[in-house]
């Protein structure tokens, strides 16, 4: 390795670059920690909301498919929001409402509620990518004007200053601005993915709610219970 190696110029930069460098760490390990987290979350709620459909579309008793999830409890996704949705309609289907339009008003009502925080949870953790991505370049930038600012101080007392003289300095403080965009790179780049992943996912709970929405209407205007 050469003389001007990554570890020797962190090793020798000042007390404020190092702190700087280390906090541009510990952010890139946070956000390389949501990126998973979230990756498994998102993928996990895609192939529920995948599954739950193709059972949904395939079985004719919805009374049953939604005890089945009232048992299994912790429903999250699409599970929740029909279950949100078809037990409102029963709860006043019970309660002797006959109204076509007050049964499906009440059953849409309670799933936007639910597909609000569904949506909700599956964005959780995404602010703090967005934020890592926006300020670390700015966090990396400091650092590098403060090394370069210390650097040209040192060069004060200098009677002549070299390129050799120079060149520690100056890369010690572009390293600052290295690590601030290894930073803030993949959680840029993770942040545009999930978001566009959760919009996908929120279009997908929409067109459900729909469809849904029109099997209880039928269901409501025979004065039956959809199943």
């Amino acid at each position: 390795m050469n003389d001007l190696s990554i570890i020797r110029l962190v090793g020798e930069a000042t007390i404020v670059v190092q702190l700087v460098l280390a906090l541009l760490l510990l952010a890139s390990v946070y956000s390389w920690t949501i990126i998973f987290a979230k990756r498994r979350a998102l993928s996990a709620t895609k192939d529920s909301l995948t599954q739950f459909e193709q059972e949904f579309w395939s079985r004719g008793d919805l009374n049953t498919l939604h005890r089945e999830i009232e048992a299994a409890g912790n429903a999250r996704g699409i599970e929740a929001i029909f279950r949100m949705g078809f037990g409102e309609f029963l709860r006043l289907h019970r309660q002797g409402v006959d109204a076509p339009d007050v049964l499906l008003e009440g059953a849409r009502r309670a799933m936007r509620a639910q597909q609000i925080k569904e949506v909700e949870h599956l964005e959780h953790s995404l602010s703090q990518l967005a934020t890592v991505g926006s300020t670390s370049p700015y966090i990396g930038l400091f650092g590098t004007v403060w090394g370069i600012m210390h650097a040209f101080v040192g060069l004060g007392s200098m009677q002549q200053a070299t390129l050799a003289t120079v060149a520690p300095g100056i890369a010690e403080a572009l390293v600052a601005t290295a690590i601030g965009l290894f930073a803030a790179i993949p959680a840029v780049v993770a942040y545009n993915r999930f978001a566009d992943q959760v919009w996908r996912l929120e279009m997908r709970f929409d067109a459900f709610i729909e469809e849904f929405s029109t099997i209880l209407q039928r269901s409501a205007t025979r004065g039956g219970v959809a199943g």
